[in-house]
């Protein structure tokens, strides 16, 4: 479960507390207290999720490739390869129908265990049929053994086929459901394959560690799926007013925003007084007056009919301003354009062109282009080195990609830079303490705590430096006062949705109040109906509660909300993993253990 729907460039989109999700997410790959994949954790209400260990899909360990060299080792069990002996052919026609079945099975895992796959199957089919139709557990574990012969020849039909048949006898056989799934994967039938594996985690009671990690990679790959096929018939939504606000909040030499906030305090933006420029009511004048007042809605039509003209003198403004909406709108592709566009125009002013790459950096990372990112950061540092916002929005792509020790390094630079950079000089304070909280450093955890405390002094404005304080406070369990910097936060704030939600998960862990927590929740999404993050962490709360459809209704609402492939792969692995538990429950009225004790 998240806490923040984004962060910065870095992720393309930010909510309030925007800094904290790249952290999080990013220190929660390196410390990886749980162990347990992001699907469980996710939907346990727990200690996990007030202390901001979210669990993204993209940062989870995957098994290593010795570990993936050991799955295909077959497992020899005990009713696929019995060493047992079997009767003499003269003296099967004094037995029963059921050992004369039992005897072939015993044939067949002999030659099963020597290798010789074809002879098994051979021995196996007979026991099949030679079995009584009413001795459902023997016949299943015939089927399950033929499975497992056809799966040494690889012949994935077959397995599905038999498994498929084991389970309609014994809908509970763990192996079975294993062996089908496995099948399932390979034959690209992931919703199956999830089902399974479910099945299995709910009956092993989450206590296998294998198939947990086995359902994080099924769920990886369908969210990917399920993304993909979700972002092409994407319909674009303006966030709300304060997700922008928010965004360019997080920018310290945006210039744009800047040259705004200028002419709110009666200041001349120079840049636009500049030989060749005439400040007419033009559109990107009036885009700039829609930035003023917050009618983002605007903006990209007017940069739109700025744009028109051949000659204005105001393109790459136009560019960068609405490459910025189309980023907002979750239109990557529109964004990069504009980006790339305004980054090959020559003597394009300096700030814009930085700007420009460290945005178009940041749409890289969002496609997994560590490479293409990592090169714009470092063409911004080269031709502005004095620009805190690149090593502030650096540091989060190094903290992604799990390089702590440069995200640290870049987190330094930018408060050098800019010591009046708020939210960097916060966020830099967190990777520090969860740094030196994962390796038991007491004597830097003090420290950082007296650095968390010069934040408060020095920002007390900054919503960003109560809310993160308060995660380090719930980190060593005080709660209650922890509880107050969240009350302190929506004291600068008070309609900052993402504080409410952040409440409402730490009363989850202090006082376990569901009722208390879908309160703040409610009242998040009262105030913004477009928060993400409330949809989500909502429908998290109620599937732990066993509200498994209002929890995949409220995931509905979510996923289009989202700004990225990532964010909404990440959303659709939690709503494909309620939707899979909804079926087991429904099919085999299995009940699933509370997540949270586990």
């Amino acid at each position: 479960m998240r806490h923040g729907p984004g962060v910065g460039a870095a992720a393309g989109t930010v909510c309030c507390c925007s800094q904290t999700r790249t952290v999080v997410m990013a220190l929660s790959k390196v410390q990886d207290d749980t162990g347990l994949p992001k699907w469980k954790v996710a939907l346990a209400v727990g200690g996990t999720l007030a202390a901001g260990y979210a669990m993204y899909y993209f940062i989870f360990k995957q098994p290593s490739e010795k570990q993936e060299k050991k799955k295909t080792i077959p497992k020899q069990t005990s009713d696929e390869a019995e060493s047992l002996t079997s009767p003499n052919t003269e003296d099967t026609a004094h037995i029963s129908p059921l050992e004369r079945a039992q005897s072939y099975k015993n044939k067949g895992n002999k030659y099963f265990k020597g290798g010789k796959y074809k002879e098994a199957i051979k021995c196996y089919d007979d026991a099949i049929e030679a079995c009584p139709p009413e001795n459902k557990v023997d016949l299943s574990t015939f089927y399950q053994n033929r499975a497992a012969a056809y799966e040494q020849q690889k012949n994935w039909e077959c397995v599905l086929r038999d498994c498929t048949a084991a389970l309609e006898l014994n809908e509970r056989y763990v192996k079975a459901l294993q062996r089908r799934a496995k099948a399932c994967e390979v034959l690209k039938d992931l919703e199956q394959a999830l089902e399974d594996l479910t099945a299995v985690c709910i009956i092993e009671s989450f206590q296998n560690q294998a198939t947990l990690v086995n359902v994080d990679r099924v769920l990886k790959e369908l969210g990917r799926i399920h993304a993909k096929e979700a972002m092409e018939k994407r319909e674009p939504i303006m966030p709300s007013n304060h997700f922008i606000k928010t965004f360019f909040e997080s920018f310290a030499e945006d210039p744009i925003f800047n040259s705004v906030d200028k002419e709110k305090e009666g200041d001349v933006d120079e840049t636009e007084n500049q030989p060749g420029k005439n400040a007419t009511n033009n559109g990107y004048m009036k885009a700039k007056k829609h930035l003023q007042d917050g009618n983002y809605g605007s903006i990209i039509e007017c940069c739109q009919n700025e744009l028109a003209n051949p000659l204005t003198p105001y393109k790459v403004e136009s560019l960068l301003l609405r490459a910025t909406l189309y980023q907002l709108r979750g239109e990557s592709k529109k964004a990069m354009d504009d980006l790339t566009a305004l980054i090959n125009i020559e003597n394009s002013p300096l700030k814009m062109k930085v700007n420009a790459l460290v945005k178009r950096g940041s749409l890289f990372m969002q496609h997994e282009k560590v490479d293409d990112s990592l090169r714009d950061f470092d063409k911004a540092a080269l031709l502005d080195p004095l620009n805190s916002d690149v090593f502030h929005h650096r540091g989060q792509i190094h903290l992604l990609i799990g390089k702590v020790d440069a995200a640290m390094s870049d987190f330094k630079k930018a408060v050098d830079l800019n010591s009046n950079f708020p939210i960097a000089f916060v966020q830099r304070c967190y990777t520090d303490y969860r740094y030196a909280y994962q390796l038991g450093d007491k004597a830097k955890v003090e420290e950082v705590m007296k650095k968390f405390d010069e934040a408060l002094k020095n920002f007390p404005k900054c919503v960003e430096c109560y809310v993160l304080y308060a995660q380090v406070l719930c980190d060593q369990g005080e709660h209650e006062r922890a509880d107050s910097y969240y009350v302190k936060a929506l004291e600068v704030e008070p309609d900052n949705p993402t504080t409410l939600v952040h409440r409402a998960l730490l009363i989850l862990q202090w006082k376990g109040d569901l009722a208390q927590a879908r309160s703040y929740i409610t009242q998040a999404l009262e105030i913004d109906d477009k928060c993400e993050l409330a949809y989500e962490n909502l429908a998290t709360i109620e599937v732990q509660t066993g509200n498994l459809k209002r929890g995949v209704e409220l995931f509905d609402k979510a996923i289009p909300l989202a700004k990225t492939e990532m964010e909404m792969a990440h959303l659709f692995s939690l709503r494909d993993a309620a939707v899979a538990q909804l079926k087991i429950v429904e099919k085999m009225g299995i009940n699933i253990p509370n997540l949270g004790s586990l």
